[in-house]
């Protein structure tokens, strides 16, 4: 287990294992490739991050984790792995959210992308990402870093 402080300096605790924290968390985090490039969408009040959102009654986190990339950047997944779990403890509430990583198939223009701007795609994520505005306050904690490592040593491609 990896516990660090957040943006908001709220106490995360971030872990690899299945599901430490909840068998049914209420929300998901997919950190995406398509053709070699990192797919971000642009939410409309916080910038860029990678897709995610609440899991909706009668679904599962993996399948609001499949409906949250369509519905933010039109991707269609063609895999999708666990990979693991954190828990904010903050100052009203706590979050539990399973991370996955997924590779995209396909992205479809949508109508609507939600509350974001639709797909955005990166050849690489900034080291220094917790420093640069345009990126959401969700890519500026330990869980991106710490998911990203933990990507790279298992070798998801």
């Amino acid at each position: 287990m990896i516990t660090f402080r957040d943006y908001y300096n709220n106490e995360v605790n971030l872990s690899f294992d299945d599901h430490p924290f909840s068998k049914y968390p209420k929300h998901v985090w997919v950190i995406c490739k398509y053709k070699e490039k990192w797919l971000l969408t642009k939410h409309k009040e916080r910038g860029l991050e990678f897709p995610g959102g609440k899991v909706e009654e009668g679904e599962t986190a993996k399948e609001a984790a499949i409906r949250e990339v369509m519905e933010e950047t039109g991707g269609t997944i063609q895999e999708i792995s666990y990979i693991g779990q954190y828990m904010v403890d903050g100052r009203n509430d706590t979050v539990i959210k399973n991370v996955y990583f997924a590779k995209i198939d396909k992205l479809t223009e949508q109508e609507t992308y939600y509350e974001t701007d639709g797909p955005i795609l990166h050849k690489y994520i900034p080291a220094k990402v917790k420093y640069i505005k345009k990126y959401s306050f969700i890519m500026k904690d330990g869980v991106l870093e710490h998911c990203m490592k933990f990507i790279k040593e298992n070798r998801f491609k």
